[in-house]
């Protein structure tokens, strides 16, 4: 069973409430989107499904959607975070366009932001964050209203422009809206707009000493670029009325160059033996325990690059799931199952050995010069694609198996190679075991059988069957490889829900790299990213730097559909 093809469209909540909109001529047919990210780390699977939504929502209905960079922290952000991130949209299959920043709009924000001190909507207080913390109060707790929140106009206006100048220490002053200490929303407690950073940006360098909050910045750009429809996940909820907030005050003074913007949440991705959080993925960097961003185990789309995932599988696999507005965990296997379904459609098969065991065909022939007769063999590389052809791979009487291919006493239902059976080897002969060598402590190190010179191609002319059939690689004609396999790198479905750490789960044996595999000579002319099956045993992507090392992307078996059979 691959990846389910025969079903019904997803629902997609989204898409129904722009068909309303539509309906309704709100925005007057407009659908424009965003995807808002900050340049302050690398994107990973989760920013990949609000990708997906934002720019495929715009494709459906004919609009457009704007990458927008959120960089409002001089402290974190930098600008390979930027190119990375373009990168990776693009990988995934979007065309970006010229990016927007909001630092594009800083001095507009301002100005707004000058706006609501005049009308008495924002005051400058001098407390420290902790203190404004703990004064917003709680759920069933008043909040304490600021000793700042009545400061006259004008010496608000004159703090705050003396905040752009430098004159304060970060920290030291923040600028907050007037809305209601006692609102039942603690993202209406007279949120923070401005805080004071003396950090240098990227962009602007030292130009601004104040920075605005995502809050604050965040429904402003919208209005500014004509969005429509801002998506955001669940978590944001809370923060839409102070979204519209900000948005109606600026409409009621005639501010908004297009129709006031929509906020609309969608559930999260939530995968199974997944931890997305940026500051937990870099404490396993610090920490050693991955190589970097884009180590394959890592959930960023920089590691499932280079693990091999195709983008269009991480595109249909979204399409499948859908959008709603309840959060859910989805089986990474489900997942997976997209990428096996994608790769056994394009990936070339190729015959690879990880853990060589040598075979010796005792009555094989000798040319003229008594060296080994050398056979071609032709193999399909792909019989999911006949335009991909054939490609011939060397013969001869000496080749590797797989070690567990061969076991000296077998156990019932065994039915590779063993004393005195034959099997088919793929593309070649019949051969059938007729003894093996092992050294001092009982461990085989080699395996002799014979061969039938009638069964050239992998059938017998009597038509006599055998119930196993083996790859295999010549050994003279061998490439040495390495090969990465992986297990879950958190091995809990769900990291912490134990303990309350995620950490806890991790595994710390979660790679295994073998040297020494042996793969047939075709393998040599793989391309640098490109993804192939080795046959019996997974798919392969080989790594970009390390010309020898090929990484597992997934294995041939459908785990996703046996946990289905399970539930059922």
């Amino acid at each position: 069973m691959s990846a389910p093809t025969d079903r019904p469209a997803a629902a997609n909540f989204v898409s129904d409430l722009v068909v309303a909109d539509n309906e309704q001529g709100t925005f007057g047919g407009r659908v424009q989107t965003r995807f808002p990210p900050e340049p302050n780390g690398f994107l990973h699977i989760g920013h990949a499904k609000a990708i997906t939504v934002d720019f495929e929502l715009a494709h459906e209905f004919g609009g457009i959607c704007n990458l927008r960079f959120d960089d409002t922290n001089p402290d974190t952000e930098d600008t390979s975070y930027v190119a990375a991130i373009i990168d990776d949209i693009a990988w995934l299959g979007y065309e970006v366009g010229e990016p927007l920043f909001t630092s594009d709009y800083f001095e507009q924000l301002y100005r707004w932001a000058e706006l609501f001190i005049e009308q008495g909507k924002a005051y400058v207080d001098d407390q420290d964050g902790e203190t404004i913390s703990a004064q917003r109060g709680g759920y069933g707790k008043p909040g304490v209203e600021s000793p700042h929140r009545d400061r006259p106009i004008e010496e608000n206006l004159d703090l705050f422009r003396r905040m752009r100048a430098g004159e304060f220490a970060d920290g030291s002053k923040v600028l907050r809206a007037k809305i209601d200490m006692q609102h039942e929303n603690m993202q209406m407690r007279d949120p923070v707009m401005y805080r004071i950073r003396s950090g240098h940006h990227h962009r602007t360098g030292d130009a601004w000493k104040i920075y605005p909050t995502y809050d604050w910045a965040h429904g402003q750009s919208d209005a500014i670029e004509g969005v429509t429809h801002s998506l955001c996940t669940l978590e944001f909820d809370s923060h839409r009325p102070l979204y519209d907030w900000y948005l109606d005050q600026l409409a009621e003074a005639g501010k908004l160059p297009f129709e006031q913007p929509r906020q609309t949440e969608f559930a999260r991705l939530e995968l199974t033996h997944t931890m997305t959080s940026k500051r937990k993925l870099l404490r396993l960097i610090e920490q050693g325990l991955v190589d970097g961003w884009d180590d394959p185990r890592m959930p960023t789309l920089r590691g499932l690059r280079r693990r091999g995932y195709p983008a269009e599988s991480i595109r249909e696999f979204f399409d499948f799931i859908g959008v709603s507005r309840t959060n859910s965990r989805n089986e990474i296997e489900l997942l997976e199952s997209f990428v096996r379904t994608r790769l056994n459609k394009v990936a070339q098969r190729r015959m690879a050995v990880l853990r060589p065991l040598e075979v010796v065909i005792d009555n094989w022939p000798v040319d003229a010069a008594g060296e080994p007769v050398v056979e071609l063999v032709e193999l399909v590389n792909n019989p999911e694609n006949a335009d991909d052809g054939t490609r011939t791979a060397p013969f001869t009487g000496r080749f590797w198996i797989e070690q567990d291919d061969f076991m000296a006493e077998p156990p019932p239902k065994y039915y590779r190679l063993t004393p005195g059976r034959e099997v088919r080897l793929r593309g070649a002969f019949f051969v059938t075991c007729v003894g093996f060598d092992a050294d001092a402590d009982g461990h085989v190190e080699r395996v002799h059988v014979t061969y039938d010179p009638e069964t050239r191609g992998g059938n017998a002319p009597d038509g006599r069957k055998v119930k196993s059939t083996m790859h295999w690689v010549s050994a003279g004609h061998a490439v040495d490889i390495d090969v990465a396999l992986y297990e879950r790198l958190f091995a809990a479905e769900v990291p912490g829900e134990k303990t309350g750490d995620v950490f806890d789960d991790l595994d710390a044996d979660s790679r295994e790299l073998l040297t020494g595999c042996k793969a047939e000579p075709a393998l040599a002319e793989t391309e640098p990213g490109a993804v192939v099956q080795f046959e019996r045993l997974g798919y392969f992507a080989l790594d970009t730097d390390q010309p020898h090392l090929f990484h597992r992307t997934v294995g041939l078996r459908d785990e996703w559909a046996n946990i289905q059979k399970r539930k059922n």
